[in-house]
């Protein structure tokens, strides 16, 4: 699971870094388009700490999972912005776009989180 989050932080990184040249390059760069790439260095943080420290993974991916989770409820609200996105009456229709897709990548990232750690409960359960 640490290298998943670290797989997913990455998405991130590259989103952010994407809009935020997408808006350069339009002359509407904003710090804002930067967010993605915030929650994918945290989800890289606790990735890398997950494999580094054994006796504390269970907590740090816990840790990344809320991270993910955090990431999806901030931006779902993109999914409302639909019918204007495609009106053609989206104020700024890039940032709608980078929203959904950190939505989606978060949404994915925290059902990967919770599949993994159900396996992991079952196979504890079955192991006594």
């Amino acid at each position: 699971m640490p290298s998943t989050s670290i797989i997913f932080g990455f998405l991130l990184i590259l989103l952010g870094v994407f809009g935020y040249g997408y808006g350069t390059m339009n002359g509407n760069a904003s710090l804002t388009a930067l967010i993605p790439a915030i929650f994918g260095v945290l989800l890289i943080a606790f990735g890398t700490a997950a494999r580094s420290r054994e006796n504390l993974r269970k907590h740090l991916m816990h840790g990344a999972v809320l991270v993910g989770l955090l990431g999806f409820l901030a931006t779902a609200s993109s999914f409302l912005k639909i019918p204007a996105l495609s009106a053609g009456t989206a104020e700024r229709p890039a940032a709608v776009i980078t929203q959904m897709a950190m939505a989606v990548i978060c949404l994915v990232f925290v059902i990967l989180c919770v599949k993994s750690f159900v396996d992991a409960r079952r196979s504890r359960t079955n192991d006594v």
